[in-house]
């Protein structure tokens, strides 16, 4: 399975490295759970995660763009071939959906075996941090919680403190009125 790396920063592949980064920033910002309650973002968090993790290296990069050529190439052969084809049969083209996103297709193996097993890590390391970011995002949540409570109970304390003083100046400035 071959995934498009450039396409999931948003990016083309004679992108420099501080675009890259810069990329990376702008769509981690974009898709991080703080910045979208109520949807899940784990999955995308992960792929930025994991074509990050491969761009940002340079020898990875290398390696990736020989096997991104070869992929533009193979996808070229296969557009030219299903255009020739759809011309003897309209119904060629439901054969064309073999691939899980706009940016992963199984229909293309990479050919590089330390390439796939970088890239196999790289998805690892990426799911692995997605789930640090989810329990730091719990962990930060619980202890914000427990810290308003307990901030608000003081308040509480306080308010009803200053109550009852009051209700007593109050009282006490009735009673010495009559």
């Amino acid at each position: 399975m071959f995934i498009d790396y450039y396409l999931i920063l948003g990016i083309d592949e004679n992108s420099s490295q501080e675009v890259i980064k810069s990329a990376f920033k702008k769509m981690a910002l974009k898709w991080h759970p703080d910045r979208n309650p109520g949807m899940d973002t784990t999955q995308k968090m992960q792929e930025l995660n994991e074509a990050y993790l491969i761009l940002k290296d340079i020898e990875a990069k290398k390696r990736y763009d020989i096997e991104y050529l070869k992929f533009k190439q193979y996808k070229q052969r296969e557009k030219q071939y299903a255009e020739s084809t759809y011309s003897q049969s309209k119904s060629s083209s439901d054969n064309n959906k073999q691939y899980k996103s706009t940016y992963e297709y199984s229909d293309y193996n990479v050919n590089d075996e330390i390439l796939r097993k970088w890239m196999s890590n790289a998805k690892r390391q990426a799911v692995d941090l997605a789930k640090q970011t989810i329990e730091d995002l719990r962990g930060m949540i619980t202890v914000g919680t427990k810290t308003a409570i307990k901030e608000t109970g003081s308040y509480l304390i306080f308010y009803i403190i200053a109550s009852a003083i009051l209700f007593l100046l109050f009282a006490v400035s009735k009673a010495c009125h009559n």
